[in-house]
């Protein structure tokens, strides 16, 4: 698990929680969370899947498997908002390679 500790700490930061507000979240204890960060114990598939959740990010970014850890997460929205907003990530990729 490639920089898992350092990628949850420097997310969890981000976001402005602390150890134990993100340990609430997930249900565990503080030191769990420590754990991870430290390098201490690994998360299990349904813990990442969770954590991926609360970040808006991929386990595969959690685990090191890939540098761009953005997510963009279109649930709730109807088939046509998210038609809207594909096509303006395609225009927008387009705008860029020129």
């Amino acid at each position: 698990m490639v920089d898992f500790g350092d990628r949850l700490k420097k997310l969890r930061q981000q976001e402005g929680l602390s150890q134990q507000q993100l340990a609430d979240r997930l249900r565990v204890t503080k030191s769990v969370i420590s754990y991870y960060e430290l390098r201490e114990r690994h998360p299990s598939p349904e813990m990442l899947i969770k954590l991926s959740s609360i970040f808006h990010t991929s386990t595969d970014f959690l685990l090191g498997l890939e540098k761009n850890g953005e997510y963009v997460d279109l649930s709730g929205l109807d088939e046509e908002d998210v038609i809207t907003i594909k096509r303006l990530i395609t225009s927008l990729r387009k705008k860029k390679s020129k």
